[in-house]
């Protein structure tokens, strides 16, 4: 992904951040504004872009988002490529701002960045500068600013979907990461099962639960769904995720399938993308860089349950 320091771009990639016992880190985003209606980022159509690669789970989650609410015409997009080159990402389209490859982005903000070089980012456009590099930040933030009735996070359930969100976050979104970058054999073995556990609990309450909060959608529902889009083609071969496949799992598969169904969903799931990603050429993982023919999943299959995003607040008083 790269680093900058003091603004300047470091082509030498220092890789993930491991502990002493071989077990992953993941480095914190540090550039966190927000969008409030008081300002100085104000929620104004046209305002802001999302840099993102089709790849990235924690893009994946903001596109998600902007796809569900309607966004498309009110946060622009440009997309990385899947394979990074010593430049880090770099753009399939034309980017805005003249940007071919993504450090030149932040090489623009004010002081001076250092850090990974990650997407997503939300840059905005009136003061020229980054708002954040915090993907759950950036999901919230879209839900807040510009779905004033809060249908993916309504208020009464705020604190429960926080739960499901640090609990998908730490054991299912970051711990595929845990298991594929493990340095160790007992870091492995600790974060492979830990992930499985939470895939168990969570088929487990999905044979009561249409989603994990209830009858519709939810921000948690969009936190979990990259993950499992990714699962088979993906973590299940390269991050060595293998005690069993999502297709296993009878209402973990019906509900990522009831996902996908949900409108606007699919047009942000690219499987061939993601396997290009993830069997990119690594020095640990895949050193010749071969991309496998397969798997070969039909997600095509009517699921059972039907997931909507619930009736606005307004409509309901």
């Amino acid at each position: 992904m790269g680093v900058m320091i003091d603004g300047q771009y470091q082509v030498a990639d220092p890789g993930p951040d491991t502990t002493a016992q071989g077990a992953y880190e993941r480095a914190r985003s540090t550039l966190r504004n927000w969008i409030t209606p008081d300002g100085p980022f104000t929620p104004d159509a046209g305002r802001y872009h999302l840099f993102v690669a089709w790849n990235c789970p924690w893009a994946h989650r903001t596109l998600l988002t902007r796809a569900v609410l309607g966004l498309e015409d009110t946060i622009s997009i440009s997309t990385a490529l899947p394979r990074r080159t010593d430049q880090g990402w770099v753009f399939a389209d034309e980017p805005l701002l003249g940007a071919q490859a993504l450090h030149e982005v932040y090489a623009r903000q004010t002081p001076a960045y250092t850090g990974r070089i990650t997407v997503p980012v939300l840059w905005d456009r009136q003061t020229a500068q980054i708002v954040s590099n915090e993907s759950a930040d950036i999901t919230r933030m879209l839900s807040l600013a510009f779905d004033p009735d809060r249908r993916l996070v309504p208020a009464a359930q705020e604190a429960g979907i926080g739960a499901w969100n640090d609990m998908i976050h730490r054991r299912i979104n970051n711990g595929v990461y845990r298991a594929g970058f493990a340095r160790t054999q007992g870091a492995y073995d600790a974060a492979v099962h830990d992930l499985f556990a939470a895939l168990d609990d969570i088929d487990a309450h999905l044979a009561t639960h249409t989603t994990l909060t209830g009858d519709h959608l939810s921000e948690a529902d969009l936190r979990l769904f990259p993950t499992l889009a990714r699962f088979d083609v993906a973590y299940h071969y390269a991050f060595k995720c293998n005690l069993a496949r999502l297709t296993d799992y009878e209402h973990l598969w019906d509900y990522a399938r009831a996902l996908h169904a949900v409108p606007g969903v699919a047009d942000t799931v690219t499987f061939d993308i993601y396997k290009a990603g993830y069997f990119s050429p690594s020095e640990l993982r895949n050193p010749l860089g071969i991309v496998p023919a397969g798997p070969r999943i039909d997600w095509s299959p009517p699921p059972r349950r039907n997931i909507t995003l619930p009736a606005p607040v307004s409509s309901s008083d």
